[in-house]
């Protein structure tokens, strides 16, 4: 299986914040953002694996800035690490000034996907080859993020996420 670029599964959306999509406040609604990103999100986690995927969880979201009605937001996903049936995939949201057109990175989540064959089971997906120094931190990030999730799952003992100790050991 032929090792894939970040570059070759990002998803770039982009799409204008309506009044039916918005709180009291008239900033986006939170779940919307959400829907925007998964959405995002699988296309990237598709086009990395070239197979059904389906969200397994949503590890990381920051609502770092409110999205006001009328910006045109800016949704980039994109595989950051893949495992062996899973991908990590790393979004950033972005808002555009509408007088001066500068983007402001606004919002971030980081999702991990699962790839499944025609009858639901995982399948193995290609590896990832990360290029830019961007891509090279989020991929080694991505180890340790899910080194702790099995940690504290239970289902990886803390003497094995060889990961993790190194950031707390010289």
């Amino acid at each position: 299986m032929r090792a894939k670029t970040p570059s070759e599964s990002r998803t770039v959306m982009t799409d204008l914040v309506l009044p039916s999509e918005t709180n009291p406040l008239n900033n986006l609604f939170g779940g919307e953002l959400l829907a925007r990103m998964d959405r995002a999100a699988s296309i990237a986690a598709r086009r990395h694996s070239r197979r059904i995927t389906v969200t397994a969880s949503v590890n990381h979201v920051a609502f770092n800035s409110a999205v006001p009605l009328g910006s045109v937001v800016t949704v980039e996903a994109a595989v950051s690490r893949a495992f062996n049936t899973s991908m990590e995939i790393f979004i950033d949201v972005w808002i555009e000034d509408r007088f001066t057109g500068e983007r402001t990175k606004a919002n971030e989540a980081i999702y991990t996907f699962v790839a499944v064959d025609d009858t639901g089971k995982p399948t193995e997906v290609p590896p990832l080859e990360p290029e830019t120094n961007l891509e090279k931190e989020r991929y080694a990030a991505a180890l340790r993020r899910k080194q702790l999730s099995l940690v504290l799952a239970g289902k990886m003992k803390p003497e094995n996420a060889t990961e993790l100790k190194a950031l707390f050991t010289s």
